[in-house]
């Protein structure tokens, strides 16, 4: 009898020990995951942020006739930051998002189209930034995608 109860609680002792350890690891993997989400979404907001940010400088730059400067380092340091925490699928977004940004600096600001000398109309500035109108709803879908698996995503853009 009182080996019985020995074994019982002994055993009763191991399981809610292991359950302990379980439950811990469980919570330590939910807060990492949640950290993780966490990192990509502001992450994702600082691209998205910089992108208003330098195409609203540049229509306006256009729309008035005036030179502009943007801080492309801290462009260059955000897509740094963003690669660290994308998954593959947003990463490899990402990088066609950029593409279609410097395709639209070909555009707009290098070459013979720049705001101070021969600047865009509002009807040719939205054309130029087609490309990475698209772009960014590609971004978008898969970011989304990626956070809730919202697999639908969106047909159109908002904001840029």
């Amino acid at each position: 009898m009182v080996l019985e109860s020995l074994v019982t609680t002994v055993a009763g002792a191991l399981l809610a020990t292991v359950g302990v350890l379980v439950g811990g690891v469980v919570t330590r993997r939910a807060q990492d995951q949640q950290w993780i989400r966490d990192q990509q979404l502001a992450a994702h907001q600082e691209i998205f942020s910089h992108y208003a940010k330098f195409t609203m400088e540049l229509r306006r730059a256009h729309g008035d006739r005036r030179g502009w400067e943007y801080d492309w380092g801290e462009w260059s340091a955000a897509l740094m930051r963003v690669s660290l925490v994308a998954p593959t699928e947003v990463a490899t977004e990402i990088d066609n998002f950029g593409r279609a940004i410097n395709s639209f600096l070909d555009q707009v600001e290098r070459g013979e189209r720049t705001p101070l000398h021969n600047p865009l109309s509002p009807e040719e500035f939205e054309a130029a930034r087609q490309e990475p109108a698209v772009a960014q709803v590609r971004l978008v879908n898969a970011i989304r995608s990626s956070l809730g698996g919202d697999h639908r995503g969106l047909s159109f853009g908002i904001g840029g």
